[in-house]
């Protein structure tokens, strides 16, 4: 006789499939049918895994070493091509003197390869040279460095207490030299502070021109203002502001009575109102005997 009563293993047993998946296979199967998931599963996470062992296998002191020697093989091999040698360098724009003063400073032992030059770095160097003004550095494909320089023009000579130096119109020095008649073309200026004020000194020797060589130089006083010294002649005391103007004016009355050929030995324009003048030893011996010949007619 059967029983009644049946367990639960019984009723799951008799009871028919259900087809439907189960609430976590639903949503792992609606996962893997988006975009990202199914790209970051198929895609990234290989590529990590594959980065995580390589890291892992390279990180080893072993392994350091013989991927370090591969790079500098490759560097080595690529570096030693022909194309990338560097066997001269041009210098252009510059003088003799100046161009090799460029080679001694670069110090290149050609031939040389293209990895290891810094045309920046050569560039800092060389600008630091007084006589240049302007330089490009540049490595040109077939072998050669090549540097174009723009130098500075002497345009004036300044005399201080430490020698000569040839300045340019902005009163940069551009190089030292022994003796004034070395460049006798150029300008004297003498004076501490003299190079601060080359480009007014350089307008002053333009007012003066007609003096010609009887102009010898302008000399800085208190770093201030100019005295402009003339050969067997008077000193032009110059003011300290609108110098220029003062000097036009002084040289209207060179022109109109012939100023400084008269025995004087200051014309002292630094009052641009009340310009004066100082006498030389005869023409005082001449106003003080005429003064006493004026006197003695008076008193007759």
């Amino acid at each position: 006789m059967r029983t009644l009563i049946r367990s639960r293993r019984e009723d799951r047993a008799a009871a028919p499939h259900d087809p439907a998946p189960s609430r976590l296979q639903y949503r792992l199967n609606r996962m893997w049918l988006s975009p990202l998931v199914r790209a970051l599963v198929t895609r990234v996470l290989p590529v990590c895994l594959l980065l995580a062992a390589l890291g892992v296998w390279g990180s080893r002191p072993a392994q350091i070493a013989t991927m370090t020697g591969w790079v500098a093989e490759i560097r080595a091999s690529i570096e030693a091509r022909p194309e990338f040698q560097i066997r001269q360098m041009a210098v252009s724009g510059a003088s003799p003197v100046l161009a090799d003063a460029i080679r001694a400073r670069v110090g290149l032992d050609f031939p040389v390869s293209w990895f290891d030059l810094d045309p920046a770095a050569i560039r800092d160097d060389l600008v630091r040279l007084d006589a240049i003004a302007r330089v490009e550095v540049t490595v040109e494909l077939g072998g050669a460095l090549r540097v174009a320089v723009t130098e500075r023009e002497p345009a004036i000579v300044w005399r201080r207490d430490s020698g000569l130096e040839l300045l340019d119109a902005s009163g940069h020095r551009v190089a030292f030299i022994d003796r004034r008649d070395g460049r006798a073309d150029l300008p004297l200026i003498t004076g501490r502070g003299g190079d601060a004020a080359v480009p007014e000194a350089l307008r002053l020797f333009e007012a003066a021109a007609p003096l010609g060589a009887r102009l010898v130089a302008l000399k800085r006083q208190g770093e201030r203002r100019w005295d402009m010294v003339l050969l067997d002649g008077p000193v032009i005391q110059l003011p300290e502001t609108n110098a220029r103007a003062a000097l036009d004016r002084m040289m209207a009355m060179e022109t109109a009575m012939d100023l400084l050929a008269r025995d004087i030995t200051t014309v002292d324009l630094r009052n641009p109102d009340r310009p004066s003048v100082r006498l030389g030893p005869e023409a005082m011996e001449y106003l003080q005997m005429t003064r006493d010949f004026t006197q003695g007619l008076a008193t007759r």
